[in-house]
């Protein structure tokens, strides 16, 4: 009887109690399953494979490559409960402003001629100290002002593509120097990307930075009380945020060879999409580097098979929306069910 009295026990024991799958590795069971889809339609509606060309493969994670990176800084502010709609604007503020810096005396008609055949480290470094101030900038309204982070950064959003604007008149930046261009080489993109976030997944996961970082996304108040300077630390989140959003600035002019107020239109959205596809709760507390590097391969996969199998691009942009919301109310669930438990 008693032996009865335990199996029941341990069949009706708590969802909380039993073995779960670890959610990063469920994130990867839906890229599978995802690159398994466009594989069998490639054969159905293309005769090809998708899978087994590694060139394909290459240029996915390439794509993705300058996504991640600005993803790894949205996924710090997102776990601390907040949001940043900036980091779009601030590459293409950041690329022009590197690129001016990056240009060759070859040129005749050098945006700056005073700039030109600087080394390579000056455009670099122009481009990470304006990140990090416009990062600056929004962390100080968000904790000092009492700003919602949506609202400061959606001004930072419009006010960093109007600057890029008016940096050069409108005219894009040209004829950058090869040491420059070799940063968005081959598969350099890819290498800055993966540092970025192994850099970034070991500082959450086992520095004070990282445990103040989720508490203050747990819960606010009680890491004001335990001793956390949250002002300061927000700061700092959203200062490394702006920080990357223009190292993937820098990256992004020299793929391309040349800089554009327009470079980083809606990468904000795909940097965000990535998070929350890779299980960061928009609730703030919960999150992982490594789910959101699984989540931008996931809209790399997406991306790169809707091309394969020739599908319009409004489509594409119509199937990431309903990506966005169906993990977002996944997420919802999620948090209900945690409450519940």
């Amino acid at each position: 009887m008693a032996m009865n009295t335990s199996i029941g026990a341990t069949l009706h024991a708590p969802a909380s109690r039993r073995r779960r799958l670890p959610a990063d590795a469920s994130i990867f069971l839906v890229l599978v399953a995802i690159a398994l889809i466009f594989e069998a339609l490639g054969w159905i509606f293309a005769g090809q494979s998708f899978l087994m060309n590694p060139q394909r493969l290459m240029v996915i994670i390439l794509q993705v490559s300058v996504i991640g990176i600005i993803s790894v800084g949205v996924t710090q502010v997102i776990i601390t409960g907040g949001i940043d709609l900036s980091s779009g604007s601030l590459v293409g503020l950041t690329a022009m402003m590197a690129a001016s810096f990056a240009q060759t005396s070859d040129f005749a008609r050098a945006v700056y001629p005073a700039f030109t055949d600087m080394p390579v480290i000056v455009p670099v470094l122009v481009g990470l100290c304006v990140g990090l101030i416009a990062g600056f900038i929004n962390g100080s309204l968000i904790a000092y002002t009492g700003i919602p982070p949506f609202i400061a950064t959606l001004g930072m959003m419009v006010t960093a593509r109007g600057f890029a604007k008016w940096y050069t008149h409108g005219q894009p930046v040209s004829m950058l120097s090869d040491s420059y261009a070799w940063i968005g080489s081959t598969g350099m993109p890819v290498i800055i990307f993966l540092i970025t976030a192994l850099i970034f997944h070991i500082a959450l996961r086992y520095t004070r930075y990282g445990k103040f970082t989720y508490a203050i996304g747990a819960n606010r108040q009680a890491a004001r009380v335990s001793g956390i300077n949250v002002s300061r630390h927000l700061v700092t989140v959203y200062s490394i945020a702006g920080l990357l959003a223009g190292l993937a600035g820098v990256v992004t002019s020299a793929r391309a060879v040349s800089g554009q107020a327009g470079m980083g239109a809606n990468y904000e959205l795909d940097a965000i999409a990535a998070a929350v596809i890779g299980g960061v709760s928009l609730s703030g507390g919960v999150g992982r580097i490594t789910g959101t590097v699984i989540g931008t391969v996931i809209l790399g996969v997406m991306t790169s098979g809707f091309t394969f199998l020739r599908i319009d691009a409004y489509y594409q942009e119509m199937v990431k929306g309903v990506i966005i919301v169906v993990a977002v109310i996944v997420d919802q669930y999620r948090q209900s069910k945690r409450g519940r438990a």
